[in-house]
């Protein structure tokens, strides 16, 4: 099967472009995210291909006035990537790794954008994310950040929210690879439903006037990083992977949401410090993450388009829908001698047990560690 894409340079594999492995997981996905200074608004859109499902699928999540608005579309691709295109929801890649555009048409729900992100500096690539279960490969795949600024317009409630660069700022990313997508599979490999039960994953890109920042981490029950990276960049130079980074955290009363966080990063002798402290909370159920009916390459159909609101001050944070969130965050970096502030994400997915810092395995609040918890 030919198609558009096949024109681009970018084949990895004998096959046409519509062709992509033999492993039905493959996805190849967008994100993006941006915020207002004053974290007056949040908006955010996922957009995913799975070639092995002939599905694309994308979300476009507003949160504004105490509400989180979802609107979602679903197709079959028909072999198709290089119209990224579903429903009301499009991407137009103006110039790779520099500046997108994404627009929103949703007639029957009163919801338009159209927003244009330019990037602050190069993309970041992450440590490649690979995990098994026993010789099933669970997840395997490489993706990409980058900080930016966006400008244009939400219409959302017949009120346009205009937003320009100086004070909407962001991050995206482009992932691809191998996660669990589509329904579930028929034959599980043998652990995997007791491997379900933990996952810790913790995010924090930040966004200063002159510097942009990105760290993360992987734990397993034991408190142990299997995968964690921590970058600093300084706009007028170069990133710099940073040796280590470790994390204190406190919670808020009642819960497992981090209420305040602290990341220590070390480079040699060099040592950074950034203090976090969130604020509102963005629920990923949106974009389709833990949605039972929205999950990423379901099938819905050759075209579906949905759409609901969260009511933020009615949300149970215990909903295992609710798990995994963004929290905006007001930000401090300790650098060059001196304290700067910024805006940024603390997303947090804590399923199961992280013991060392006070998270059990009943998915219940963190509790105070003691010597007995840590053991």
């Amino acid at each position: 099967m030919l198609t558009k894409a096949d024109e681009y340079p970018f084949h990895q594999t004998p096959e046409p472009m519509a062709f992509s492995g033999s492993d039905r997981n493959f996805y190849d996905r967008f994100w993006f995210g941006g915020y207002t200074k004053d974290r007056s608004v949040f908006f955010t859109l996922a957009f995913g291909l799975y070639p092995q499902l002939n599905i694309m699928d994308s979300s476009f999540c507003v949160r504004y006035q105490g509400k989180q608005h979802n609107v979602r579309a679903s197709k079959y691709m028909n072999g198709e990537r290089s119209v990224l295109n579903v429903g009301p929801i499009s991407i137009d890649i103006i110039e790779p790794l520099k500046s997108s555009k994404i627009t929103i048409n949703d007639e029957e729900h009163d919801i338009y954008a159209e927003l244009t992100f330019n990037a602050r500096h190069q993309p970041i690539k992450e440590p490649r994310f690979t995990r098994r279960i026993g010789t099933r490969t669970f997840m395997d795949y490489t993706r990409m950040t980058q900080n930016v600024c966006w400008s244009g317009y939400i219409k959302i409630a017949g009120e346009t929210i205009e937003l320009q660069p100086e004070f909407c700022m962001g991050t995206r990313d482009r992932s691809w690879g191998i996660r669990p997508v589509g329904a579930p599979d028929s034959q599980p490999a043998q652990g995997s439903a007791e491997w379900g039960k933990q996952f810790f994953w913790l995010w924090t890109p930040v966004n200063f006037d002159d510097h942009v920042t990105f760290s993360h981490t992987i734990d397993t029950a034991e408190g142990e990083p299997w995968n964690r990276r921590a970058v600093v960049q300084d706009l007028s130079g170069e990133a710099v992977d940073y040796d280590s980074v470790q994390y204190e955290y406190t919670w808020r009363p009642g819960t497992r949401r981090i209420d305040t966080l602290t990341s220590t990063m070390q480079l040699r002798d060099k040592v950074l410090t950034l203090r976090y402290k969130t604020y509102e909370h963005f629920y990923m159920s949106g974009l389709g993450y833990f949605h039972p009916e929205w999950g990423h390459g379901m099938d819905k159909g050759p075209l579906a388009i949905g759409y609901d609101v969260i009511n933020l001050d009615k949300v149970d944070d215990s909903e295992q829908i609710n798990l995994h969130i963004q929290a905006l965050s007001k930000v401090e970096l300790d650098i060059d001698g001196k304290t700067v502030e910024g805006t940024g994400l603390v997303e947090q997915m804590f399923i199961g047990a992280n013991n060392p810092i006070g998270l059990l395995d009943d998915n219940g609040p963190a509790v105070e560690v003691s010597e007995e918890v840590s053991e």
